[in-house]
């Protein structure tokens, strides 16, 4: 069940990227619409490249700072978050004077939305694999649209 409250403000999406940076989001707060939040609102002031090259630490000390072991099994993902910044930044790309609270909600309502969207281009056996957690791993189902 997708349990999205759309955002209301450019300040909300800032807001979550600002508590990932500074490590004080609320943990029940980083959700699959936060990820997106926090990718689209670093996209929108930094290039892809850097954007993929810093996010991932971003990510795995927030995680430190909740409490969420970065190990095989839990924590950090590269291949589900290098996938998501590069959706984050196609989505981005359609349309770069939208509001950004607008291109993260309408992000939202998209297939990408739903937590599952990378299991229509990897199988489940990949896409969870240590393998793929530690390194950027190819679809195996179908090449991803972006």
């Amino acid at each position: 069940m997708n349990t999205f409250v759309p955002f209301a403000s450019d300040e909300e999406v800032l807001a979550v990227a600002r508590g990932l940076k500074d490590r004080t989001l609320p943990k029940p707060a980083w959700t699959h619409a936060a990820h997106f939040a926090a990718a689209l609102s670093l996209l929108n002031d930094h290039s892809l490249e850097v954007v993929t090259r810093d996010f991932p630490e971003l990510i795995r000390l927030y995680n430190e700072a909740i409490g969420v072991a970065n190990t095989d099994s839990s924590g950090y993902h590269e291949t589900i978050t290098l996938a998501s910044i590069r959706a984050a930044a196609w989505f981005l790309a359609k349309d770069p004077n939208r509001c950004l609270f607008e291109t993260c909600n309408l992000l939202m309502a998209s297939p990408l939305g739903k937590s599952d969207w990378l299991l229509a281009y990897y199988s489940r056996e990949l896409l969870f694999s240590v393998e793929a957690r530690r390194r950027w791993m190819d679809p195996d189902l179908q090449r991803l649209p972006f």
